[in-house]
C-alpha cells in the first residue's frame, strides 16, 4: 500500500492505493484557502474509513510542483516525516505530468495548467506514446495567458485546476486551437500521482529524501520590506 499526496494547488487531495493501483480511499477538497492544516486530520480520516494502518505502506508519492508555494512546502515536509517516521522510500512527481496523465490516449497534444499569480499559469505539453505512457515535448515553465499562441501552435487538449477561471482565457488566446478536456477532470487527484508513482515504485526508482526538493519555476512573492525600521 502507498500514499499519494497532492498540495500543489488549492484543491488539495491524497489516496491511499494498493501495490496494484487500485484505490482503496481518496479524500480532496475542492477549494479554499489556508486549508493545508487539515492535512494530517484527512489522512487519519483516510486511514480510519479505509481500515488501513499506517505502518503497512510501502511507499510515500507526493507531488512536488510546480505549484502552490507554501502548499508545496506543507505536502512535502508531510511527506518527508512520515518517511523519517514509517522508514519508507519517497517519491517526487511532476504535478503537470500527473494532470496531463488523467486524460488517457489523447490523438492530440495535452497541456495541463496550474495557477500561478500575476496572470500567469504553469504549464507544459504531454504526448501519449502509441499507448506506452505519457512523452514530455515541452519544459515546465510558467507563461501569461497572453504568450499561448506563440507556446502552442497546433491543437491541443487542456486540463487545468480551475475551470471557471482558465477555461475562458484559453478558449479567448486560442479559439479553435484550443480543446478542453471535461470541467469534472479539472482538479489534480493524488490518485493521478499515486498512478505515476506506483510506476517508479515498481521499478525500485527512490527519491532521496533529503535532496528532494519542490519545484517552483519562479521565486516566491514575498520580498524584505525595504521600509521597515532598523532596529
Amino acid at each position: 500500500m502507498i500514499l499519494a499526496i497532492n498540495t500543489s494547488t488549492l484543491q488539495f487531495s491524497m489516496a491511499l492505493m494498493e501495490e496494484d493501483e487500485t484505490v482503496l480511499g481518496e479524500f480532496s477538497v475542492s477549494k479554499g484557502k489556508g486549508h493545508f492544516g487539515g492535512l494530517i486530520p484527512a489522512l487519519d480520516s483516510l486511514l480510519t474509513t479505509t481500515r488501513s494502518d499506517i505502518h503497512d505502506l510501502k511507499a510515500l508519492v507526493v507531488a512536488i510542483g510546480p505549484g502552490s508555494f507554501t502548499g508545496l512546502r506543507v505536502g512535502l515536509s508531510t511527506a518527508k516525516g512520515l518517511c523519517h517516521a514509517l522508514e519508507v522510500p519517497i517519491i517526487g512527481i511532476s504535478s503537470l505530468e500527473a494532470l496531463a496523465s488523467q486524460i488517457l490516449h489523447s490523438h492530440t497534444p495535452i497541456a495541463p495548467i496550474i495557477d500561478s499569480r500575476k496572470g500567469e499559469c504553469f504549464t507544459a505539453q504531454f504526448v501519449w506514446n502509441n499507448g506506452h505512457g505519457l512523452t514530455r515535448n515541452m519544459e515546465d515553465t510558467c507563461l501569461k495567458f497572453g504568450d499561448f499562441p506563440s507556446a502552442f501552435k497546433e491543437k491541443t487538449l487542456f486540463i487545468g485546476n480551475n475551470f471557471v477561471r482558465q477555461a475562458p482565457l484559453i478558449e479567448q488566446t486560442l479559439g479553435h486551437r484550443a480543446l478542453l478536456a471535461p470541467a469534472h477532470f479539472w482538479i489534480l487527484r493524488a490518485s493521478a500521482v499515486g498512478y505515476l508513482g506506483l510506476k517508479r515504485f515498481h521499478a525500485r526508482d527512490f527519491d532521496d529524501a533529503q535532496g528532494l526538493n519542490p519545484l517552483y519555476l519562479r521565486p516566491p512573492d514575498i520580498r524584505p520590506n525595504l521600509n521597515r525600521s532598523r532596529v
